[in-house]
């Protein structure tokens, strides 16, 4: 036990982040953009639309909880049982969430993309149509450094481990901070 919670401190301290054009960026600095970016759609009335897959869907399903509840804010998951596999039969399961986006993202909306991988089809397209409605992005992502999400938010959030429990449980941390920023709740 006490290796695993070792192991993900030292994932936690070595969590990185960086801009949209791959510039590292300290982690307040990218935290402090994170919530900026929140804080401007909640202002503007703009959705925060949030994509996961397994426990990252967990994750993703946990934040919009706490964006509605805590930081009276209107988010989406796109995790509905039918409709999921309503899209997951018809389309494929790489479109699934490129088709919610396509009906509700919209200009300025904000994008939390969360994939412990990185490498996710159906995120990387559902990013693909954030990007085409002028959507802002916030990634979660681990394993490589090299993973593809890591390079295409505004703010993107990299947890160096290739354990999915020790990724999905930093990702919830910080999902947590940024949500209780929103909502006021961190000094």
């Amino acid at each position: 036990m006490i290796n695993y919670l070792d192991q993900l401190h030292e994932s936690l301290k070595a969590t990185r982040a960086s801009d949209q054009d791959g510039n590292s960026l300290e982690l307040e600095e990218a935290s402090r953009r994170a919530v900026a970016l929140l804080t401007d759609a909640k202002k503007a009335s703009k959705k925060i639309l949030l994509v996961g897959n397994g426990g990252s869907a967990a994750v993703a399903s946990h934040m919009q909880n706490d964006l509605c509840k805590a930081g009276d804010t209107q988010a989406l998951v796109f995790t509905e049982q039918a409709l999921l596999t309503a899209y997951t039969n018809d389309d494929g399961y790489e479109s699934a969430y490129e088709s919610s986006m396509k009906l509700w993202a919209e200009s300025d909306d904000v994008l939390i993309a969360i994939s412990s991988s990185g490498k996710s089809e159906n995120i990387m397209r559902a990013c693909g149509v954030a990007q085409k409605t002028d959507g802002r992005i916030i990634t979660m992502s681990g394993f490589s450094p090299e993973n593809p999400l890591r390079s295409i938010g505004d703010v993107n959030f990299y947890v160096p481990s290739e354990s999915y429990g020790v990724v999905e449980t930093a990702h919830a941390a910080l999902g947590h901070y940024l949500t209780d920023s929103l909502a006021g709740l961190l000094d």
